[in-house]
């Protein structure tokens, strides 16, 4: 099974079987139909974003108002990131969790991200590009963000080996409300 679930429900590591010959390689990077059958979530994409980001860039953390929520299916295409998904859903047994991925060129992982999670990355290496199937459009009025900074991750031990000592973020991302204060605002 290429899909393998984390310690946060809704939260799902992917593998994709990988043939190869004298030729190259060829995979599946996604199917719908294996999504629904292996994980029970319905992912129809809606729209599609790609990034590409220089060593030491930090983005996130990011989520949609849930309901409706958005689902994402994060792939790396070039380079290297570490990728932190965090439980934003007050009702759920892991509210405030956050668990780490390393997803690269190499390895081939995704993440499948359900409704109600937050997403951030850093990226490990220069030219880094990042795909995002996303299963809803992107709605500016319903988009917020979380200081990955103030959410507890341990970005430090998590990048330690790979000589990151400073982040770059966007203004917007390292402006962000701290994780307590995104659940007084009621934003979660």
């Amino acid at each position: 099974m290429p899909y393998q679930n984390t310690a946060i429900e809704g939260v799902v590591l992917f593998t994709p079987n990988v043939f190869g010959d004298s030729r190259g390689e060829f995979y599946e990077s996604f199917r719908s139909d294996q999504t629904f059958e292996e994980t029970g979530l319905e992912f129809s994409v809606a729209q599609v974003n790609n990034s590409v980001s220089s060593k030491g860039v930090l983005r996130g953390i990011h989520f949609k108002e849930n309901p409706p929520g958005q689902q994402k299916f994060v792939t790396v295409t070039s380079g290297a990131i570490v990728d932190v998904a965090i439980d934003l859903r007050r009702s759920s047994a892991t509210f405030r969790k956050w668990q780490a991925f390393e997803l690269n060129e190499e390895n081939r992982h995704s993440l499948l991200i359900g409704n109600g999670i937050g997403h951030a990355f850093l990226s490990l290496q220069d030219n880094t590009k990042v795909t995002y199937l996303c299963d809803s459009v992107f709605e500016p009025e319903k988009e917020h963000g979380i200081s990955p900074l103030t959410a507890g991750i341990d970005w430090e031990k998590l990048v330690s080996r790979f000589g990151i000592s400073e982040f770059l973020m966007s203004d917007k991302d390292r402006n962000a409300p701290r994780l307590d204060e995104a659940e007084r605002l009621l934003l979660l």
